[in-house]
């Protein structure tokens, strides 16, 4: 068993964390990884607010162990959803892209707020602003992220801060968990890793593509949803890169549709894509490349459309060849990384 600053405060078997991804974290893959000892992350800027409180809700039938929920606070009901988590006695809230006004209303109910950065400068503002853990997402990661990969990032964050740091981008296995400990962290966050398993809904056409990419397999654009990020390289990915996919009369009927998902009425939606724009210092054709990626994003999940859909993964689909169950996973994971760092520890001169 490996013990680490991460599940001492999450109450967990071990320090492995599924990423909050929108549409994939849904309540039964977050409730088999907290069942398999690790922290679940439920991703609720897709959802309204009661819908929040349903999936809060359904993650607590299929398990008894702690999870946590997931919000960019400039998207979606990201206030009145940060609010019916709070409401719900959610343990763990973890936000990115903006300040956490919740922080004193989580801490009263015996509840942890985790930062998700990208940026080291933005690690030590987070700790300052009370946060009790922090993920940090390297540039491998398929998340929204920057830059700095997270060789060099950890270890500089780690060396800013005191709270635990859960290293994002670039984990799939035990080896990563042990060089991520080593770097500092107290454990790590993996999103394609977890999206690879039996228990993921992406539809099995982007699983099996995924299986078979390699490490280079991947492109990073700002063109797939308006802010960086990472997707499996295909020849509509490859298209959108380029810029030769992108229409604004497309993300008219797909805005329409993101509003219906979300239930806002008008008022609310505009007021959504102000908030949007403004926190990401975008326009409307920032606003048009959200619109288009989410409904590009939903066919490849759901449909398994790979002519016209995406998706965003990490590096690390390069190696990942299996399609386990969860806790097979894990356990594996877990072996690993303990073998690893008896073997490192090894070496060390006496």
């Amino acid at each position: 068993m490996i013990r680490t600053p991460m599940t001492e405060m999450f109450g967990i078997q071990h320090p492995i964390m599924l990423a909050g991804m929108n549409w994939i974290s849904t309540p039964k893959l977050v409730a088999a990884v907290c069942n398999a000892g690790g922290l679940g992350t439920l991703a609720i800027a897709q959802y309204s607010p009661e819908d929040t409180r349903k999936q809060v809700r359904q993650i607590r039938e299929l398990t008894d162990k702690p999870f946590m929920v997931n919000q960019p606070l400039h998207r979606g009901w990201a206030k009145e959803n940060i609010q019916a988590a709070i409401e719900e006695k959610v343990p763990f809230i973890n936000y990115s892209l903006g300040k956490p006004w919740f922080v004193d209303q989580v801490h009263a109910y015996g509840g942890k707020v985790v930062g998700t950065i990208a940026i080291a400068k933005h690690a030590a503002r987070a700790a300052e602003l009370g946060c009790d853990a922090l993920i940090v997402t390297g540039n491998e990661a398929a998340a929204h992220g920057a830059d700095a990969t997270s060789l060099v990032l950890i270890p500089f964050v780690t060396s800013m801060v005191k709270i635990p740091v859960i290293a994002a981008g670039g984990f799939y296995d035990g080896r990563g968990l042990a060089a991520a400990l080593s770097l500092g962290a107290a454990g790590i966050s993996m999103g394609t890793r977890f999206i690879l398993t039996q228990e993921s809904m992406v539809h099995d056409n982007f699983k099996q593509l995924c299986l078979k990419a390699t490490e280079q397999d991947t492109l990073y654009s700002s063109a797939f949803d308006g802010m960086p990020g990472r997707a499996l390289k295909t020849p509509v990915v490859e298209k959108i890169a380029q810029g030769d996919s992108f229409s604004l009369l497309k993300a008219i009927p797909n805005a329409l549709e993101i509003k219906k998902i979300l239930k806002q009425n008008w008022l609310q939606f505009l007021g959504t894509a102000w908030k949007m724009m403004a926190g990401e210092g975008g326009d409307f054709v920032l606003m048009a490349r959200l619109a288009n990626g989410t409904m590009r994003h939903q066919k490849a999940i759901y449909d398994g459309d790979t002519q016209e859909g995406f998706m965003f993964v990490g590096q690390v689909t390069g190696p990942i060849r299996d399609l386990p169950p969860v806790k097979s996973l894990i356990d594996r994971i877990m072996a690993e990384a303990a073998a690893t760092l008896r073997k490192t520890g090894g070496m060390a001169a006496s």
